[in-house]
């Protein structure tokens, strides 16, 4: 339904620029109104239970919780508040998983201003909103027949495992993945840890194999 009132947005976005530039965008927008920023998925959380905001506009990769997981609280705890997810990254498992967590639209972070303006509208009306890009891979992988399987492979690792597993896969170390993510060194062990499990893999060596097996670490 859409609001009577100024819509109310949450920013959340890891990045101090970023944010502030979205931010200050959209207070020069008639009929919007910024009422929270976070700068992780914990703290939009947090924010989104505190101030109920009719849009969320979601980064993906963000230190601690990602924005994925973010979500899916977000619409557990505050059903009537929609998700936009507004990212750099637009591979298919993050696009599919995003929207499995209960995003409403998803944009890449080239769009134009009034491209950001008409999807955060359009989700308010109770749309679903796309890229050009995100829509035509969305539109192809609902026109797959529907026995072709996941849209992305091992669908049991969480959205944090699957960044890890690319990035093992592309030959990172465990501290320059922790770098990469913000994490510890040990989140990213125990992450792996979770990975072999998940994959019934002895080790790093096979999880490589498993990956590039299905696509992952841009393999040949």
């Amino acid at each position: 339904m859409e609001s009577e009132g100024p819509i109310r947005i949450l920013v959340a976005d890891d990045h101090p620029v970023v944010r502030g530039g979205l931010v200050a965008l959209l207070r020069t927008i008639d009929g919007i109104d910024v009422v929270g920023e976070a700068a992780d998925g914990a703290a939009a959380v947090r924010e989104a239970q505190l101030t109920h905001p009719d849009v969320v506009l979601m980064d993906v990769r963000m230190p601690g919780l990602d924005g994925v997981e973010a979500t899916r609280r977000i619409r557990a705890a505050v059903p009537d508040t929609r998700v936009l997810m507004l990212t750099m990254y637009d591979d298919d498992a993050t696009v599919f998983t995003a929207m499995q967590a209960g995003a409403q639209g998803y944009l890449l972070k080239e769009a134009e201003q009034d491209e950001i303006v008409r999807a955060v509208r359009a989700v308010v009306a109770g749309e679903a909103i796309f890229g050009p890009g995100v829509a035509e891979r969305v539109l192809g992988y609902f026109s797959c027949p529907p026995d072709t399987g996941p849209a992305y492979p091992f669908p049991d690792l969480t959205e944090r495992e699957r960044v890890v597993l690319e990035l093992l896969a592309r030959g990172r170390r465990t501290t320059e993945i922790a770098g990469e993510l913000f994490l510890s060194p040990k989140t990213v062990a125990n992450n792996m840890t979770s990975i072999f499990a998940k994959l019934q893999v002895a080790g790093r060596a096979e999880a490589i194999v498993r990956a590039h097996e299905r696509g992952l670490g841009g393999a040949p």
